[in-house]
């Protein structure tokens, strides 16, 4: 397995990312699911993504009491709603017997009070039911509330399996681990369990349908040795700092981690980049797109995949030139900001709605027939097979 061939590995770095019939076209993610129609990391959510055209589908992964990963965007799950965590994502408040596990913690440097995913057996958290995480903004999607169930890991690939034998299609999982240094530090680390999940439904090589996400660092060159999947650092603001670096009291930001650099340490232990598309083509004090700056090119360079996020249809989430009316939750033209990243050469999309990400990759590939990355791969051939095999061969030796 640690031995791939010169072209196996070099083929990686971009053909076998994308299990869509056209290996070529950049990928559709759905984010959390199709959460700009249901509430997000629900089976529903996922499922609806997957008729929709995407090609993997993410769930955000914490654990529970008992060890089990299931999929929510934060371990809080209800209490202390804020902009930070949106509002309540299950219906725990409204369950009397489970009054007494409230509590107020501190989670990477917020503190929440509220109740919490590590509170809570798998057993009991089935006894919840789901909620829209932003209501305000997405007032439909709360006719789903208390209808679905807080999905495990293992539900949600049974679910992209059935999928893949009613489609005939490949789908992919692109899970994402929340907070490893908070789980690792209250005893509940996240990696092996993952690592055991995926090895056991078959996710074991980097040719497989599974990308693994982290906006810390150290977990993720843990997990470069642990498995063979691909690997994607999570970036957000440039000023930022992946918690694991606070904690340890490394003084790098993203921005650093973004620098030329930056990504050839990337490119140690990671096969992908994800990061917040504004660090990529910033906006003007008006809100206006502007031009890309050269972290996409950098990033291949390297020979690492850019996976931005997120892309979502809302006119509050848009570029201002991209904006329609004046109502804040009315779709906006989501469509020419996601063609705006194709053309800078972007080789995904995480989308909340996933089948306008698929509308513009449609348009995308229709029109560039040959995507920069796919240019990149037969012009640096063996560049990008050599730093494939070596992020794999330093991490084991």
């Amino acid at each position: 397995m640690l031995n791939r061939s010169y072209i196996f590995a070099s083929c990686l770095a971009v053909m076998c990312l994308a299990p869509a019939a056209n290996a070529a076209a950049p990928l559709v993610l759905g984010h959390r699911g199709a959460s700009a129609y249901r509430p997000e990391h629900t089976l529903a959510s996922y499922a609806l993504a997957i008729d929709l055209g995407a090609d993997y589908v993410e769930p955000d992964l914490v654990s529970t009491k008992d060890g089990v990963l299931i999929a929510r965007h934060e371990n809080y799950i209800g209490g202390d709603s804020s902009a930070l965590v949106g509002a309540d994502t299950t219906n725990v408040a409204a369950h009397p017997e489970f009054a007494s596990r409230k509590a107020t913690k501190t989670i990477d440097g917020v503190t929440l009070t509220g109740w919490f995913t590590e509170d809570f057996t798998l057993a009991e958290l089935k006894t919840l039911r789901a909620r829209e995480r932003l209501p305000a903004v997405r007032a439909s999607n709360t006719a789903f509330n208390d209808q679905f169930e807080v999905p495990t890991l293992q539900e949600v690939i049974d679910l992209v399996k059935q999928k893949e034998t009613q489609t005939g299609r490949t789908i992919g999982i692109i899970p994402e681990t929340k907070h490893p240094s908070y789980f690792k530090g209250i005893g509940l680390s996240l990696e092996a369990p993952l690592v055991q999940v995926l090895n056991a439904n078959g996710y074991d090589d980097a040719a497989d349908a599974v990308i693994i996400q982290s906006f810390e660092v150290g977990n993720l060159q843990l997990l470069n040795t642990l498995t063979s999947v691909r690997l994607v650092q999570l970036t957000s603001g440039l000023n930022a700092r992946p918690y694991d670096f606070v904690l340890s009291g490394d003084s790098r930001t993203y921005g650093d981690l973004l620098s030329a650099a930056g990504l050839d340490f990337i490119n140690d232990y990671a096969n992908l980049i994800g990061p917040d598309k504004s660090t990529l083509i910033p906006r003007d004090a008006q809100g206006n797109l502007l031009s890309p700056n050269a972290i996409i090119a950098n990033a291949h360079a390297a020979g690492l995949l850019v996976t931005p996020y997120t892309f979502r249809p809302e006119n509050q989430f848009l570029p201002a030139n991209f904006r329609i009316g004046g109502d804040p939750n009315a779709y906006g033209n989501d469509l020419a900001e996601m063609l705006t990243f194709l053309n800078a050469g972007v080789d995904g999309l995480f989308a909340d709605a996933p089948d306008r990400a698929r509308a513009a990759v449609t348009i995308f590939a229709a029109s560039v027939p040959e995507p920069q990355t796919w240019a990149m791969m037969i012009a640096g051939f063996g560049f990008a097979g050599a730093a494939a095999r070596r992020k794999r061969v330093v991490a084991r030796a």
